[in-house]
């Protein structure tokens, strides 16, 4: 059954539903998967044990690598870092797929995430990005976008990069739906430059769905099939950084420039 529309026209929208998800290789044994999910759990374990010093950069960097490894996702990185050097910090923006691509950016450098509220409430996952800092958004309320575009704008100026998923929904493969604008207002407003960055999830090579998180998923779900996944890599390309044009880029327009970068040609595109 497909996902209903939103009631109201600014709202994020995905159509992707569990349907869209799919293993691209064979599952591994029973026994494996049972020795990634008690791995995961002493790594989550672990990490909630540190405090509130999992947010210390090298610390949070080092306990999401840690997490992808547990669950046997291999990360590969194309370019980088994430943030531009200069006097502000980077609003990064990506694609939106999967609950473990806060890990897999996190395991490249330490950002200020932007996430939906319900992320902080997932086992395990939630106390962990709670604790790294995160800004929470209530997608269904327009009424906070303001108060949330003017604290990544805050942290833009002070020197903190800042990670947003300006799809504002999962898509199964990551490259659907139109990049919301509002994010790119906190850029604007600090003189920030904007990096996007791709997202895409492999099996042996072969571009695959088992990672999405998507539609009526539930994260329980989510991850006894990501531990059931066979040869799983998540890769991140770091595209070059964009820079507002003084009198010609508004919001619109950057978040238009930033979504074809992002959704390059060598992206699976969703069907």
């Amino acid at each position: 059954m497909p996902v209903p529309a939103p009631a109201s026209a600014w709202a994020a929208w995905s159509p992707c539903t569990t349907r869209c998800v799919a293993h691209a290789a064979a599952r591994v044994p029973a026994s494996r998967a049972a020795g990634r999910a008690a791995s995961f759990a002493r790594t989550v374990v672990s990490a909630l044990l540190r405090g509130r010093g999992i947010g210390e950069p090298a610390t949070l960097r080092a306990h999401a690598a840690a997490v992808l490894d547990a669950l046997d996702i291999r990360l590969e990185v194309i370019g980088g870092p994430l943030s531009v050097p200069g006097d502000t910090g980077t609003l990064v923006v990506a694609n939106h797929i999967s609950w473990l691509d806060i890990l897999a950016l996190l395991a490249v450098e330490p950002v200020t995430m932007l996430a939906k509220r319900e992320v902080g409430g997932w086992p395990g996952v939630g106390p962990l990005v709670r604790r790294a800092g995160t800004l929470f958004i209530d997608r269904d309320s327009l009424r906070g976008l303001p108060d949330t575009v003017a604290a990544m704008s805050g942290q833009l100026r002070s020197g903190r990069s800042v990670m947003a998923f300006p799809q504002g929904a999962t898509w199964c493969a990551g490259t659907g739906g139109r990049f919301r604008r509002a994010t790119f207002q906190a850029a604007l407003d600090a003189g920030a430059p904007v990096r996007p960055v791709s997202l895409e999830y492999v099996q042996h090579g072969a571009p695959t769905t088992v990672a999405a998180f998507v539609g009526e998923d539930d994260f329980g779900s989510s991850v006894r099939r990501i531990l059931g996944a066979a040869g799983l890599t998540v890769r991140v390309r770091v595209r070059e950084p964009l820079w507002a044009l003084p009198g010609v880029d508004d919001r619109r327009a950057l978040a238009a420039r930033a979504q074809a970068a992002v959704c390059g040609a060598e992206m699976a595109v969703h069907g």
